[in-house]
């Protein structure tokens, strides 16, 4: 083998490790907990911090009552906490609502040792409808989840023990959202390199990939569904949210927002998300119609 020959085999294979290694770094940051504090609620919430037990550890939460009209619990997205939510909190419980803000295992003051992407995550989800139920018992309840917090309570199989679900810009499966993740930020190249990212998963946190397909799961869910996710998403792209929508039961409602990416969907459609959720809601938890409990809750 000639100079330039040994040299080019030298570049490859530092490159194949800095590769390797970036993969690996990223495959621990992804599931790495985002355990951090999070501080009193917002003063205009009125609610009160909760620690509720779970098979997964102690949940950390907000509760504010409502005016008996129903629940919502609330889900935030992956590596964020139950501040995420705070501005639909106070929204619904200007409605009346009673709201539940968690952070889900190993994110904000919760406990956890890992980030599964919704499978230990569901234990969160079981542990704060088990306890809406016994403190507001006879009340309907919903669950509204924003990603990782919508795969959550899919995940959890939550049957007849909710009433009502919202889920937004969810994955369908685990290997879509790697792909289009990778895709998102390296390109086309991006795409190859995520089996070595998915591969790492099962090592980290002791779940199957398999138990990772909320689209599947979706059959499942015996409640009215309203699926929402945004027509520029490049993480949850609307055809997997269609599909999402497609594999849900009846009844269920299907909202592709225009213009929105993978952000806050209640940040970015504002009044329109509140009048599409708020209808939803007082559908099926028995409120009475949203204009006139925004009209209310206003004087």
């Amino acid at each position: 083998m000639n100079q330039r020959a040994k040299r080019g085999a030298v570049a490859f294979a530092c490159l194949s490790v800095l590769a390797a290694g970036a993969v690996f770094g990223a495959g621990e940051y992804l599931s790495a907990a985002a355990r951090h504090p999070v501080g009193a609620p917002p003063a205009t919430l009125f609610a009160t911090p909760v620690v509720i037990p779970s098979a997964q550890g102690d949940v950390a939460g907000w509760v504010a009552r409502g005016a008996g009209h129903g629940a919502v619990l609330l889900l935030h997205g992956v590596r964020s906490d139950r501040r995420q939510m705070q501005d639909r909190a106070l929204f619904l419980n200007r409605l009346g609502y009673s709201v539940l803000l968690i952070d889900l295992a190993s994110h904000g003051e919760s406990e956890g040792k890992r980030i599964t992407f919704g499978a230990h995550e569901a234990h969160s989800v079981r542990a704060a409808l088990a306890y809406l139920r016994r403190g507001l018992p006879g009340e309907k309840i919903a669950v509204i989840g924003v990603s990782l917090g919508a795969a959550s309570v899919v995940l959890s199989t939550p049957g007849q023990g909710i009433d009502a679900l919202v889920v937004e810009s969810m994955y369908p499966t685990i290997d879509e959202a790697v792909e289009n993740r990778l895709a998102a930020r390296l390109g086309p190249a991006g795409r190859w390199a995520a089996p070595l990212l998915l591969q790492q998963i099962p090592l980290r946190t002791d779940v199957s990939l398999a138990a990772l397909r909320p689209v599947e799961a979706m059959a499942r869910v015996t409640c009215p569904v309203f699926v929402i996710g945004g027509a520029a998403d490049v993480q949850t792209p609307a055809g997997e949210t269609r599909r999402i929508f497609a594999a849900a039961n009846q009844p269920k409602q299907l909202w592709i927002v225009d213009g929105a990416a993978h952000v806050d969907l209640h940040g970015y459609a504002g009044d329109e998300y509140e009048r599409r959720v708020g209808q939803f809601l007082g559908r099926y938890l028995g409120r009475k119609p949203f204009m006139q409990g925004l009209a209310q809750s206003e004087k």
